[in-house]
Parts: structure tokens; C-alpha cells; sequence
């Protein structure tokens, strides 16, 4: 058994090598799906497991009832869903409770801000995927960059088309006028932003360095008062962004 780590996994969604996405939340995909994440992990129980998109052809009461399932057989303690809108969470949450879903949300990807009053009113937490637009509000890339590698998806993205970062420039201009009156770094602008907006929503960056982690773990002690993230939240309303939305489904 592990100790005090929590470990999150996912079923349910496959990139195809057209950087589309097919989804499979069948019940049986997703038994055989938990029993092997089990083994690879040599773990008896899952702390997190992610319906990692909905499926269209599953209804949500079916997937909440194989969690229900799940949870009795201690294979997991508890479920979330990926990109869930208000009727599916619903639906779900009314067979299972849902512990948290899984959106993408940032300073440029704010179209799931609708779905903030239900979590609240179901207890869910909102876990942010991409909070600091795929790196761009951390100031360290622009359309010269020259992303490296198979698994990189950030060439072609609308931020860092020329146009696109143009639109958005005066995003960059906004974390870093707040980064230098905090003495931090824009990443930890853009991660206490969120943060300080709700006690509710957890941040994921992600990071392959440990100084880039610890630069993360530091947006914890930025303190953004509730008037300042309603100005940053105004003053984004007043701008036309340019941001990936997510891979298509095949």
C-alpha cells in the first residue's frame, strides 16, 4: 500500500496519430482498464480514477455505476471526470458522487467558469489542466520557439501562431506588471490567480525539472486579494485571446 501519496489515473481516451482523440467508456473498458493501472502501479487501490472524456455513447449513470462498483470493491476511493459539462456531472454525480472534474482552465481558457457554481453546489473540486496555457503565460516561449520532439503538441498552437500571440500579448504585459511588484515569476502570477479564486480548484502544471517544480510550489505563498483577481478577471474580459481548445475527437 502506498502512504500519503495520492495517486490519480485515468481511463477511457486514446491519441491516434493524427493528434485526434477516440474515447471508450464501456464498462467493461473500464474494469479490465482499472485491474491493469492496479498491477502496473503494484498498488491494491487508486486514490483518484479519471473518466479521462466522456463518451457519448455511454451514458453517465452507467459509468457513475461502475465507480459505485469500483468504490465497493476498494479499488478506488474515489472518481472524477475529464472536460464534464453541467447535465453529465449531474446525471453522474446523482448515481456516484463525483469527487472532481478535470477542465482545462487558465488566464486564456476561462469557458468552463459557467460550471462554477454547480461544483460548488455538488462539493467537487475543479482540478485545472494546462493552468498556465501549455506554458505561454509563463513568458518563456513565443512563436520562435522551437519545440522539440514527437510528443510536443505546442508548435501549431493558436497561442503561438504570430497572430495568435499578438492577441495575447497583453496577458504577458498584465502577469508580468503583477510578478514584479510581487517579486515573482509569472508562472506563480498565473497559478496563485487561480488559487486565491476558489478554495476548490487545484492546479496540475506539469514539469520535467525540478526547478521549475519548486518555482510552482512557490505560487502558494503569492496572495492575490479577492478585489485584485477580480480586476485581473475584468481586465481579461476586455480581451480578444487566442488559445488551444483541446485535440479533436476522431
Amino acid at each position: 500500500m502506498h502512504d500519503q501519496v495520492v495517486i490519480a489515473t485515468k481511463f477511457g481516451v486514446y491519441h491516434n496519430p493524427d493528434k485526434t482523440l477516440s474515447v471508450d467508456s464501456r464498462p467493461e473498458t473500464i474494469r479490465h482498464a482499472i485491474d491493469g493501472s492496479l498491477s502496473r502501479l503494484g498498488i491494491d487501490c487508486i486514490d483518484l480514477y479519471y473518466q479521462h472524456r466522456t463518451d457519448p455513447n455511454v451514458e453517465p449513470e452507467e459509468v457513475a455505476g461502475v465507480m459505485a462498483e469500483l468504490m465497493q470493491a476498494g479499488k478506488i476511493r474515489a472518481w472524477g471526470i475529464s472536460e464534464a459539462d453541467e447535465d453529465y456531472l449531474r446525471r453522474a454525480d446523482a448515481v456516484c458522487p463525483v469527487a472532481a472534474v478535470q477542465n482545462r482552465y487558465s488566464m486564456l481558457a476561462r469557458w468552463h467558469e459557467p460550471l462554477f457554481p454547480v461544483l460548488e453546489e455538488l462539493n467537487v473540486a475543479l482540478v485545472a489542466f494546462s493552468p498556465m496555457a501549455n506554458g505561454f503565460l509563463t513568458g518563456a516561449y513565443s512563436p520562435k520557439t522551437k519545440f522539440e520532439g514527437a510528443q510536443d503538441y505546442r508548435d501549431g498552437m493558436p497561442q503561438y501562431t504570430p497572430e495568435g500571440y499578438e492577441k495575447d500579448r497583453a496577458v504577458l504585459g498584465l502577469i508580468g506588471d503583477l510578478a514584479r511588484e510581487r517579486n515573482a515569476t509569472m508562472a506563480q502570477i498565473s497559478l496563485a490567480w487561480m488559487l486565491c479564486k476558489k478554495p476548490w480548484i487545484i492546479p496540475i502544471p506539469g514539469s520535467r525539472k525540478p526547478e521549475r517544480l519548486r518555482e510552482n510550489l512557490g505560487a502558494a505563498q503569492v496572495t492575490l486579494t479577492a478585489e485584485e483577481v477580480a480586476r485581473i478577471d475584468a481586465a481579461l474580459d476586455g480581451m480578444d485571446l487566442a488559445v488551444f481548445g483541446g485535440h479533436a475527437r476522431a
